[in-house]
């Protein structure tokens, strides 16, 4: 009886150790994927230009997976080796921390939590486990570590000097990729204001105010009610942008994007998704919403999943492009590929050419292929990022007039 006991919980431990081991990677494996259709051919055109461009992405999830950035993996979509292959200048990495059961664009609880599992799984923290802001603090930890690891590679990025700085060195050859840290919904508060001074601490200066599930701050355009921003909500949006932290209004409700937009005064982005013109997906944005993130001097990051696209082409994503551009101007278009974000895409981060091709495909010039895939992206980052107090009083009232 005892040697069958001793087999019974060898045999548990060993399924234990191999789930703590194999399991995060397997569950990302089949989370983030590359649909293998085919790719056009670069050429040498875009290739040069592509080269010489300060490329931006808005949104990426890969602090969400166990792997660190500094490893080099032949799955998901982003990694440091592919960012340097593909040219990425600057790369916002996104914390997500809950997600809920059956996860769909139309209708989610917040009562149910994926990521509560996977953090288990990934033998994070316990502290991590019950608490969603420590959740995010623990990616803010991940994120700074991975700077120090990379030895130079990376940098991180929280004032418009260090935008300055990462610019002139990439312009002398030195690639550094720099990073921001964002998150992917405020739950993250737990309903407390001076969390965010936390958050902003940890490094966080962008932050989604929702993400698939209504929460203390706003209705998000996958929840049950759909409302819009609540009393503490704008108390919320008043703080980050006073702080110089940016607001980012993907995944809110068609009530939230108007009342963000409404009292906004700093400008305003949507860091990934798409447009509805090209896609009719409900978390895209309609035509009036595109010009209230223009009014406001803001940018909307396109996506590269069929999620914002209704397919994975890069040809339908120089189409959205297109449609922005001719709708408010090519200032207010930038990129939000969504990679590691449980999605499926044409190519990972290291094939970020293919957007460039399909831009010059398009007719853009290349002054315009230079503000889309960096250029606006770094004009929207440095004005939000100084702290409304440090604003000149003549910028501070012309921003609250205007809503630039």
């Amino acid at each position: 009886m005892k040697k069958i006991l001793v087999a019974v919980l060898t045999f548990i431990i060993v399924l234990a150790i191999g789930f703590f081991i194999f399991a995060p990677s397997l569950f990302e494996k089949q989370n983030n994927q590359i649909d293998g259709q085919p790719l056009p051919e670069i050429s040498a055109e875009a290739q040069k230009l592509h080269d010489s461009l300060m490329i931006v992405d808005l949104h990426s999830d890969t602090l969400l997976w166990k792997r660190k950035i500094t490893d080099s993996v032949d799955y998901g979509h982003v990694d440091l080796k592919r960012m340097q292959q593909g040219n990425v200048g600057l790369q916002i990495f996104s914390s997500v921390t809950k997600t809920p059961r059956g996860q769909n664009y139309d209708s989610n609880s917040a009562e149910t939590d994926n990521v509560t599992m996977l953090a288990i799984a990934q033998l994070q923290p316990i502290r991590t486990w019950t608490s969603l802001l420590e959740r995010q603090l623990w990616h803010a930890t991940k994120l700074d570590r991975a700077v120090t690891a990379s030895d130079g590679a990376m940098v991180a990025i929280s004032t418009p000097s260090h935008i300055d700085g990462l610019v002139s060195a990439r312009s002398k050859s030195e690639k550094m990729i720099g990073v921001i840290f964002s998150a992917e919904g405020l739950q993250t508060l737990e309903g407390k204001r001076e969390n965010l001074g936390k958050l902003y601490d940890a490094g966080m200066r962008m932050a989604g105010l929702v993400h698939f599930f209504d929460n203390e701050l706003a209705g998000s355009m996958h929840g049950e009610e759909k409302g819009g921003l609540t009393d503490f909500g704008r108390l919320i949006v008043g703080d980050m942008e006073d702080k110089g932290m940016i607001v980012d209004i993907a995944h809110s409700s068609r009530d939230t994007v108007a009342d963000v937009l409404k009292i906004a005064r700093r400008p305003v982005v949507s860091s990934h998704g798409g447009v509805q013109a090209v896609c009719a997906v409900n978390r895209n944005l309609n035509d009036e919403e595109i010009k209230g993130v223009a009014a406001t001097g803001g940018v909307i990051g396109l996506g590269y999943w069929d999620g914002a696209m209704c397919d994975t082409d890069p040809k339908t994503i120089a189409k959205a492009a297109k449609y922005v551009r001719d709708l408010v101007g090519i200032d207010h278009i930038a990129l939000g590929g969504d990679f590691d974000g449980a999605v499926t895409t044409r190519f990972d981060t290291s094939g970020i050419v293919h957007v460039t091709q399909a831009l010059m495909d398009a007719g853009f010039t290349e002054a315009e292929i230079r503000a889309v895939m960096g250029g606006n992206a770094l004009r929207v980052l440095k004005q939000g990022l100084i702290p409304l107090k440090d604003l000149p009083k003549q910028a501070v009232e012309q921003t609250s007039e205007t809503g630039q």
